[in-house]
């Protein structure tokens, strides 16, 4: 691999975001870098896309795999699985504080990867975004730092009875160190929120809202932006999870006006291990550092340490470079792509087995709100959700089964779980045909 030797002073400019030229490279050099240019592509090219996916050419227990479970974790493309290769094969190196051309060198691709996160979801720095090994992490981040700075005896924190178990335990368990109480918005029969519900909970004592923008078993697309503008109204903060929406929808964090948005890579067509947390720079300059060691400083003695500024003030230790790399292919994949295209093909996908869903004998959809993303869950009247997930699984067809980590939502529906098909814009309508076919077959060997 060829390499010309970098012109910018990285052993100065990296050390620990003490240098100006540190954040004017982050907020002006490195987003114009990564700048986005989608082509102009009138529909989606289905075949070329499925091609760019390998596992999706295996077969499982005989049969053509049909991949079903997108909410649990999305295949990745070879552009972002070559990157991880040559990452390793090319690239290997620490970032941030070494002088030589390999770390300089990754270290401009790893803050050009956070670039594009920045452009994607429109913050207004880059030093905004902060690499999280996921949602999960980026929620305890927020709920642990928030809470030790703003959290007292007798204060609330608002969620909703649709929450992922990773935006309930966090916040449960900072509840509980602080004296403080958790609040639920309830939701309808159709698995919406009850907005005016919300609004009554809403009161001086609420501190904090956080709440998915997408449910990962219902498919209820909220509405964030009423949501926040409901609690900013009263200057409470909002932290949105958005696991299960970047990769199905744009993400404008400054039209949302969100104060934190959540999301990981792995959902996004990209590597495990890699996530994001976005925060204005006003709360993260407020926050205290969740976790602290190599790369969060700028200056230790034994006495007292002085804390980096953003975003290594909560990067601490190696981080996941090649994650990170590769996230910033991922999104530059649906860009090329188009997030307005994938969306209308998915609903298209969801509108599709909807209806046949709808038309299968003994089958009771979970959730059917009117605003949903591409998720189904069904029961199946007299018939556990696993047997029937284990029953497909032999026809090749990969669903998710159980409670989907949202428990307290099937009580709700006093149900023990369910099955979940959850599409992406590599699913094919024929594939759906197959899933029914198989679904059938399925309650006729259990009856």
């Amino acid at each position: 691999m060829n390499r010309n030797r970098i012109n910018i002073p990285l052993k100065l400019l990296y050390l620990q975001g003490k240098s100006p030229l540190f954040r004017i490279i982050l907020n002006f050099v490195f987003p114009i870098m990564t700048e986005l240019k989608t082509p102009d592509i009138s529909i989606i090219d289905i075949d070329k896309i499925r091609a760019d996916f390998p596992i999706l050419s295996d077969k499982v227990n005989g049969k053509p795999l049909i991949y079903f479970d997108n909410g649990a974790t999305s295949q990745k493309p070879i552009q972002v699985i070559e990157t991880i290769t040559n990452y390793y094969k090319h690239q290997n190196a620490n970032i941030h504080r070494g002088v030589h051309t390999l770390s300089q060198e990754i270290t401009v691709a790893y803050e050009n990867a956070r670039a594009t996160v920045q452009k994607h979801l429109n913050a207004l720095y880059s030093h905004e975004i902060i690499f999280t090994s996921g949602t999960t992490e980026s929620i305890n981040l927020v709920a642990h730092s928030f809470a030790k700075q703003f959290l007292s005896n007798g204060d609330e924190v608002i969620v909703t009875a649709m929450e992922h178990h990773s935006n309930i335990l966090p916040w449960q368990m900072v509840c509980e160190e602080r004296g403080a109480l958790l609040k639920v918005v309830p939701i309808n029969s159709d698995g919406e929120l009850i907005l005016e519900e919300y609004k009554k909970l809403l009161n001086k004592k609420t501190k904090i809202v956080a709440v998915t923008h997408i449910s990962n078993t219902l498919g209820t697309i909220n509405p964030v932006k009423e949501i926040i503008d409901l609690a900013h109204a009263q200057n409470i903060p909002v932290l949105v999870d958005g696991a299960q929406a970047v990769p199905h929808t744009f993400v404008n964090v400054q039209d949302m006006d969100a104060d934190f948005y959540c999301f990981s890579g792995h959902k996004l067509f990209g590597p495990t291990g890699v996530g994001v947390l976005y925060g204005k720079e006003k709360w993260l300059n407020q926050l205290p550092p969740y976790k602290v060691g190599g790369g969060t400083i700028k200056t230790v003695s034994f006495e007292r340490t002085e804390y980096a500024d953003l975003p290594l003030k909560f990067e601490a230790g190696t981080p996941h470079i090649e994650g990170g790399i590769g996230l910033a292919v991922a999104i530059d994949y649906v860009n090329e792509i188009g997030l307005d295209k994938i969306a209308a093909y998915e609903h298209d996908l969801l509108e599709y087995a909807t209806g046949l869903l709808q038309k299968t004998d003994g089958v009771k959809i979970i959730g059917t709100a009117k605003n949903k993303a591409s998720v189904i869950s069904f029961v199946v009247e007299g018939l556990h959700a696993f047997d029937i997930g284990t029953i497909l699984d032999q026809l090749g067809i990969a669903v998710r089964t159980g409670h989907h980590c949202t428990q307290p939502l099937m009580t709700h529906y006093c149900i023990q779980g369910t099955v979940r098909a959850a599409f992406a814009f590599y699913n094919t309508k024929q594939e759906i045909d197959l899933f029914i076919q198989g679904l059938e077959r399925a309650i006729k060997m259990l009856r």
